[in-house]
C-alpha cells in the first residue's frame, strides 16, 4: 500500500439521478399475471416495437427493470470533465465492459464522444462514412482513419489532440505508448483498475508517465459508493497506521571460545530490497 497524502485530490464520481439504481423498478408475478409476457419499446412517438416474444412469467417470479437517461448521463460526463480540470486532475472512468457487455460499452462510448465532442461533431460525416462506434474506443478512431487521404488524418489527429490539450490530463493504461484511459473499452476494468489505483495512493499514469491523484469516474450509483467508501476508509487507515519499516530476522550466533557456548542473540534488519 503506498503512502496517503492528506491532501490527495482523488475521489469518485457518479450520477445524481436517472441512473439504473435510480430509475429501477421490480414486480413480483401475480397468479393472475403469469404466463407468457414480452418486453416492448416504447418510443417518444408513441410507436411500440416488441424486443423479445412469449418471455415466461411464472407466479413468484420477480420482474425487474430500469434505465439510464442518455441525457443525464452525457451532462454528467461534461460537468466531470470540468471538474477535473478544474482541480488538476487525471481524468478517468472506470467501467465492466467485459461483463456488462450491453450497457457498459455504450456508457463508454458516450464518454468517448462527450470528451472528444468537438472532433466528433467536426468529423461526423467522415466517422459516419468509414463506421466509427465510439463504443469501440478511441482507438477505433485512430484505425479507421488510416484509410484516408494523409491531409485528412493528420486534420483528425490534430482535432483530436486539441481536445486532449484542452481537457484535464486523461489517465492512461500506457503513457510511453500514447494509449489512454479512453482508447479500448476493456483496457480499464473496474475491478483491476480501482484495486490498482488504491494500492498505489488513490492514484494512476499520467500523460507524462508520472502517478497523479484522479477523478474516477462510474457512473451508476449501484456500486460508485462502495468504491468511495473504500477511498475514505483506506486513506485513513493509511495515515493512521504507524509504517513498518522493515522485518527483523532473530538468529542465534554460537560463540565458540566460551565454555557454555550460550548463544548470542542478535537482530539484524533487512536491507531495503530485501523487505
Amino acid at each position: 500500500m503506498g503512502k496517503w497524502s492528506k491532501d490527495s485530490k482523488t475521489n469518485v464520481a457518479s450520477m445524481d439521478g436517472n441512473d439504473f439504481r435510480s430509475n429501477e423498478k421490480s414486480t413480483t408475478v401475480s397468479d393472475a399475471s403469469a404466463g407468457k409476457g414480452k418486453i416492448e419499446f416504447l418510443g417518444d412517438d408513441g410507436s411500440t416495437k416488441v424486443l423479445k416474444d412469449n418471455v415466461p412469467l411464472d407466479k413468484g417470479a420477480v420482474v425487474d427493470a430500469t434505465k439510464m437517461s442518455v441525457k443525464a448521463l452525457r451532462q454528467f460526463m461534461k460537468d466531470s470533465i470540468q471538474r477535473a480540470k478544474d482541480e488538476g486532475v487525471l481524468f478517468s472512468l472506470h467501467m465492466k465492459a467485459t461483463m456488462m457487455k450491453v450497457s457498459d460499452p455504450i456508457i463508454f462510448g458516450h464518454c468517448v464522444s462527450v470528451f472528444f465532442e468537438e472532433a466528433f461533431e467536426k468529423h461526423a460525416a467522415t466517422f459516419k462514412e468509414i463506421g466509427v462506434n465510439p463504443n469501440n474506443g478511441l482507438g477505433d478512431v485512430y484505425t479507421k482513419i488510416k484509410g484516408l487521404p494523409e491531409d485528412k488524418q493528420k486534420e483528425i489527429e490534430a482535432d483530436i489532440k486539441a481536445c486532449l490539450d484542452n481537457g484535464p490530463e486523461m489517465a492512461m493504461v500506457d503513457s510511453d505508448k500514447g494509449i489512454t484511459n479512453l482508447h479500448v473499452p476493456s483496457d480499464v476494468i473496474i475491478d483491476a483498475s480501482m484495486a490498482a489505483s488504491i494500492r498505489t495512493s488513490g492514484k494512476m499514469w499520467g500523460p507524462d508517465g508520472k502517478e497523479h491523484d484522479t477523478l474516477a469516474l462510474i457512473p451508476d450509483t449501484s456500486y460508485a459508493g462502495i468504491y468511495q467508501s473504500l477511498l475514505t476508509f483506506v486513506e485513513k487507515m493509511a495515515n493512521s497506521i504507524r509504517p513498518l519499516w522493515g522485518r527483523y530476522l532473530t538468529w542465534a550466533s554460537w560463540h565458540k571460545k566460551r565454555k557454555n557456548m550460550a548463544p548470542t542473540i542478535k537482530l539484524l534488519k533487512l536491507p531495503e530490497t530485501e523487505r
